[in-house]
């Protein structure tokens, strides 16, 4: 068997997010995994790096899975691209190594926050927060500060029974200004679920002067979810990369 790896991008406007769902067919995992058993003539399981949510957006997912050795990658790619939806396309194919895995083997993922203060474009309106009010940049840099490092971010977690770890470290995030607009990027080893929204709608209310930057800290500690900022809407929320060491 050989072990494929593709990079896709995903308009994730109407799909039930990445995760295969026995109620539903609309899922990103759903469509490769039904297009790749109609190719090989047996079922496929696909693994994604991340397991985005409902409505968010991938500008660079990367999943794998594994074929018969008759199978090239590059016949692979245009297969699924023949059949997929032209909200979803494979950027690049190759075969991996027996051991890689796309979501274990990965060594940093980076998503995008995307924030409108002014009043949306039509063109862009599916892909940005529609805010519609003027932020304070600089303290949302001073709280974003707080959160990188190595921390526990069982405040920035939507799961109420999770078991595992909630410690994660954060290498980067950064936000800037592009006219009305406002970026945020967030660069780190993992990310819990909705970690990256709750931190967008914590620092987005830090920006409307609803919390100070230096209370940051406080919501680190608690440990609480009711700690923590509003869940961001996920229009604004993009995968743009996951990295490895090979």
């Amino acid at each position: 068997m050989r072990n494929m790896k593709i990079v896709l991008q995903y308009d994730g406007g109407r799909y039930d997010g990445w995760q295969k769902q026995g109620n539903t067919e609309q899922t990103i995992q759903g469509r490769l995994e039904k297009i790749l058993e109609r190719m090989t003539g047996s079922l496929i399981e696909v693994h994604g790096a991340g397991r985005t949510d409902r409505g968010v957006h991938a500008l660079g997912q990367v999943a794998n899975f594994k074929v018969p050795d008759s199978f090239m990658a590059e016949e692979v790619k245009e297969y699924l691209n023949r059949y997929l939806p032209e909200d979803i396309k494979v950027t690049e194919g190759q075969e991996a190594s027996e051991r890689f895995h796309s979501r274990l083997s990965a060594v940093s993922k980076t998503y995008r926050y995307m924030i409108e203060t002014g009043k949306k474009d039509v063109f862009e309106r599916k892909y940005i927060y529609g805010l519609g009010h003027s932020l304070d940049i600089e303290a949302m840099r001073k709280a974003a500060a707080y959160l990188i490092g190595e921390r526990d971010f069982r405040s920035f977690c939507a799961g109420k029974r999770i078991k595992k770890s909630t410690v994660r470290r954060l290498y980067e995030v950064s936000i800037e200004e592009q006219g009305s607009k406002v970026i945020l990027t967030f660069r780190g080893n993992g990310f819990l679920y909705h970690m990256v929204r709750i931190m967008a709608g914590t620092l987005i209310e830090t920006g409307l002067g609803k919390r100070k930057p230096e209370d940051m800290p406080d919501v680190l500690q608690a440990e609480n979810r009711e700690a923590a900022g509003f869940t961001a809407p996920p229009e604004g929320l993009f995968l743009v990369e996951v990295e490895y060491d090979t």
